[in-house]
């Protein structure tokens, strides 16, 4: 049950829960108006899933793409927007998410620590208004030293935070940029208050109204008060594994999703408990994901080589499709009664790794020595060694092949679209197909991973909570993976997630900053 009617310890105008990119800027954004906002996140480090990205952005018609001679708009972005993710979320939140994007660029980097430039990086749909090179916006790289002191705050990496691997830090870039630069801009406005190890344990309702939080940190539970309202931006349930079976027995688990262990939840149960709606809840920001020896799944994408084969030893699907779409396929043909997960990723000894992007990268040593890569003089051998059927491998390789010197596809189309053709790397006729032909083969695992659930609190075009009948909850505001997805099923291009979650951050601050002038 929600708490009522308790003493408090704190007043604050704005809490935000979490600290990833959609809380910082939301938070930035109540600050900046000069309302006195508390950041309060569960664990040691600032950041949560945004820390570990590469920050891509999605956000048509912004200045950064105009100072790159991009030609891009609002209504370019809708046009693609509406046709890749059709009428599966409604049409106001996804105006709402599209038509902001300028002014949310453009009023960040009014910031000096604020800065975005436009790198390439293709949309994922062959529809309407895309841009082949892709629209993604990216902090730029910043000095570490210039975050002093909160530097020992922020999330690292994913390679040395979840597999022990050291990663250089003297100059921050992707997602630990753009966490550092929000840190820098939220603490430069004074308004702020930013807290490590505070976990939000329920919402705080009085008169009908979200009033606060009830928090727990160093062991003592405490409150803080919101006397404008409350934003949750705490990532999703990816890494609780019973949340997961219990919504369509979501695949996966902690060990497969590239988000911090301590995304279990906590904004989504409390938000339901005092009547909010939820919806998206069986799905996720899907990838293939490589199986490391420390029996975690690290994201994988950007293939320059191999093929992936099912337990029937064939191919199910264009191994360089966007890896959302390559995990969808992967979990459809999981569904339809032949075991892809895990699937094999299959590629021959013109590779001295494994031909693909992934952090960290695979050790071929220590992925031996797990029993993870496997290697074989022949495709019969490899079958056998990887559990799948001889003759079938062998033909899969045969006619994979075939294709790469003919350099047409004809099962999947490989190396038609943009997206693939951005990593291809082969010398042949289509470079996104290489033969496998240089023995030994070799074979490592893929399952199904995720960077964070898609499923959430349902919001408005302000980010305001919906209740079960529509009607905003007041005083409580959800933002990034703790709101449903308005992408819906499907990931319509590098910086979706980042982009919608800061975009409704945005907005749910804009309203509380206009609340504060009306009231």
């Amino acid at each position: 049950m929600p708490e009522t009617h308790h003493p408090t310890d704190e007043t604050a105008d704005v809490v935000v829960v979490g600290s990833g990119g959609a809380a910082l800027t939301a938070a930035y954004t109540a600050a900046t108006g000069g309302l006195r906002t508390v950041v309060l996140e569960k664990t040691e480090y600032f950041g949560g899933t945004s820390a570990y990205s590469g920050a891509g952005i999605w956000l048509p018609g912004n200045p950064a793409q105009h100072r790159a001679g991009l030609p891009d708009s609002v209504e370019l972005g809708m046009t693609y927007f509406k046709a890749v993710v059709g009428d599966r979320t409604p049409a106001a939140l996804q105006e709402a998410f599209l038509t902001i994007g300028p002014e949310l660029v453009e009023f960040l980097e009014r910031d000096p620590a604020l800065r975005f430039a436009y790198m390439p990086f293709p949309d994922y749909f062959e529809a309407p208004g895309r841009i082949e090179n892709g629209r993604s916006i990216y902090p730029k790289p910043l000095p570490a030293a210039e975050l002093g002191s909160r530097l020992a705050r922020l999330r690292p990496p994913i390679s040395p935070d979840q597999y022990g691997v050291d990663q250089d830090r003297d100059v921050l870039i992707g997602g630990q940029a753009l966490i550092g630069r929000l840190l820098l801009a939220l603490d430069a406005t004074g308004n702020a208050s930013l807290r490590t190890g505070t976990r939000m344990r329920s919402l705080i309702v009085e008169n009908g109204r979200v009033a606060g939080v009830v928090v727990e940190a160093d062991g003592a539970t405490t409150r803080v008060m919101a006397g404008h309202g409350v934003v949750l931006a705490a990532g999703g349930f990816e890494c609780d594994d019973e949340l997961r079976a219990r919504h369509h027995g979501l695949p996966g688990g902690q060990w497969t999703s590239a988000a911090p262990g301590s995304n279990t939840g906590d904004a989504v149960m409390a938000a339901q408990a005092v009547g909010a709606s939820v919806d998206l809840m069986d799905e996720a920001w899907w990838c293939p994901a490589t199986l490391f020896p420390n029996g975690r799944a690290a994201f994988t994408l950007g293939l320059l080589g191999g093929i992936f084969v099912n337990a029937d030893g064939e191919r199910f699907a264009n191994e360089s499709l966007p890896y959302d779409r390559m995990g969808h396929e992967i979990r459809r043909g999981q569904a339809g009664g032949v075991s892809h997960i895990p699937s094999w990723f299959v590629f021959d000894d013109r590779f001295d790794a494994v031909p693909a992007i992934s952090q960290p990268v695979p050790d071929p040593v220590a992925f031996r020595e797990a029993g993870l890569w496997r290697t074989a003089d022949t495709p019969e051998a490899l079958a056998d060694l990887i559990g799948v059927p001889a003759d079938a491998l062998r033909r899969t390789v045969e006619r994979f092949n075939g294709f790469a010197a003919s350099g047409v596809d004809e099962d999947f189309h490989r190396g038609e679209d943009p997206y693939d053709r951005f990593f291809g790397a082969g010398d042949g006729p289509n470079p996104c197909l290489v033969p496998i032909e240089r023995g030994p083969l070799h074979a490592v695992q893929i399952v199904l991973g995720d960077l964070g659930t898609k499923g959430g609190l349902r919001i408005d075009g302000d980010g305001r909570v919906l209740d079960e009948a529509g009607t905003p909850i007041p005083g409580l505001h959800a933002a990034g993976n703790s709101a449903a997805s308005v992408a819906g099923h499907a990931y319509p291009g590098p910086g979706t997630p980042l982009g919608s979650g800061m975009a409704f951050g945005y907005r749910a601050a804009k309203h509380l900053l206009g609340e504060s002038r009306s009231g």
